[in-house]
């Protein structure tokens, strides 16, 4: 017997149950884009430009310990949705149980690993002598708290593979309203700076752990984290972390490649460039995220009906996403190209010289925006599937095989427009060889679905 929930995604029209989870995926990724966009406007405006570039330089850093996130969260939640398409609510709570005592041990390593080497990590990044001391101050506190960032992001994304997408929509509306009301309490009532910053984070995230442990020992939760469940298993961890690879190395590679940004950065603009990244990548994460929101509300309608051999449906829903994706990244592209001056002053209005790095990354930077959004959907959609390795492939495509080659070569001959013009070139090319796979999918579920009737 399917409740509610899965009943909606078997049978309610595809553009009506896309437009349901949408909103709230989309008010929930939105208001968890301002953790770290907010701590960069209250600390560029408060502390200023030398303290923005320090925490710029932890960007990569926190897309790492968000990248052990997604690799549990999106790996779990795909199996808890395939799982509940195929009527099997005990082994999607297996799923859940398991993945959680994961999280707890992936935290742990983490939070060890990162205060052993925080010193070469920061360097590596592009901390500097004058920014060293910002970013070190924001890093401590940040690692201890990774055990609440990891479960309760991982959690929550799991909350939305069930179907719970209002749930998971109120957990960031949350944690996002702490962290926003104690940004300025910390940084500017307390006169903190950037720990507050990074204080005002860490209880977002505690709250945030707690609202989703509790909602999992509701009954409102489709599926129930049981103590008998929290137990390794070997079979459903491989196929976790196999399913959630492709979110992980596009995060770790994000990670890898922001640090050689930061390094040409600095060797061709200076701390100020630094900074200048740490606007563009706020932009982008927003306009990223937006498109997230697309796929968190297509991937459980394409787990489940996957699952179900329901292929007509997830044609539908890929068909779907990808229009959106790329209305939202048409939109995004017009407005970062004509109005980059207003975005750059959110985060700083004083500082001339980052105000014109600023201008000049945006516009050079994103320029290749109307070519992202489908490739963003294109790996959730594969990856949906349970097909890891196409979605890797197309992962690391984009962001390592294309972009880090350009990152080396352009500035040699382009000075710091080549770091700038290396990402949209790179966002161009692998939008070819996106395209062609895509093609080639869309036919085989064609002839799938063709089967069935």
């Amino acid at each position: 017997m399917m409740n509610e929930k899965t009943k909606d995604l078997a049978e309610l029209s595809v553009p009506k149950l896309m437009l349901k989870f949408f909103i709230p995926a989309f008010i929930g990724v939105f208001v968890n884009a301002l953790y770290n966009i907010v701590d960069r406007i209250f600390i560029g405006q408060g502390v200023g430009s030398m303290a923005l570039s320090g925490i710029s330089a932890i960007f990569p850093v926190m897309l790492i310990v968000m990248g052990f996130g997604m690799l549990i969260g999106i790996g779990a939640g795909v199996l808890v949705s395939i799982n509940l398409g195929k009527h099997d609510q005990n082994k999607a709570e297996q799923v859940l149980g398991s993945s959680f005592l994961l999280m707890l041990l992936v935290a742990v390593v983490i939070t060890i690993i990162g205060f052993s080497i925080k010193g070469p990590l920061l360097r590596s990044f592009g901390a500097t002598t004058e920014t060293v001391g910002y970013a070190n101050d924001y890093l401590d506190i940040i690692l201890a708290g990774t055990v609440f960032q990891v479960v309760g992001f991982s959690l929550n994304n799991i909350i939305r593979s069930e179907g719970n997408a209002h749930t998971a929509m109120l957990s960031m509306l949350i944690s996002a309203g702490t962290n926003l009301v104690l940004d300025p309490i910390f940084i500017f009532g307390f006169g903190m700076g950037v720990k507050g910053a990074a204080y005002a984070t860490v209880i977002s995230m505690i709250v945030l752990t707690v609202w989703v442990l509790l909602h999992f020992r509701s009954s409102k939760a489709v599926v129930r984290l049981k103590r008998e469940n929290i137990v390794f298993d070997r079979l459903i961890l491989f196929e976790i972390i196999a399913i959630g690879m492709a979110p992980f190395f596009m995060q770790i590679a994000n990670s890898l490649v922001q640090g050689l940004l930061n390094t040409k950065l600095i060797a061709f603009g200076g701390d100020l460039a630094v900074g200048a990244m740490g606007i563009v990548n706020s932009m982008a994460t927003m306009i990223v995220m937006a498109i997230v929101a697309i796929n968190m509300a297509s991937q459980p309608i394409i787990s489940f009906n996957y699952g179900a051999k329901s292929y007509q449906r997830v044609k539908d829903t890929l068909r779907i996403a990808m229009i959106a994706a790329t209305g939202i990244a048409v939109f995004a592209f017009v407005m970062v190209e004509t109005l980059p001056e207003v975005i750059v002053k959110l985060f700083n209005s004083s500082d001339a010289g980052l105000l014109d790095l600023g201008k000049q990354g945006l516009r050079l930077g994103l320029m290749a925006l109307p070519f992202v959004g489908f490739q963003v959907v294109a790996g959730n959609f594969f990856q949906s599937m349970g097909k890891a390795k196409i979605a890797v492939v197309l992962t690391l495509l984009r962001q390592v095989i294309i972009l880090i080659p350009l990152i080396f070569l352009l500035p040699n001959y382009l000075g710091l427009k080549g770091i700038w013009l290396s990402m949209p070139i790179s966002d161009f090319c692998s939008a070819i060889v996106v395209v062609f796979i895509l093609v080639n999918h869309w036919k085989k579920l064609s002839a799938l679905s063709e089967t069935q009737n």
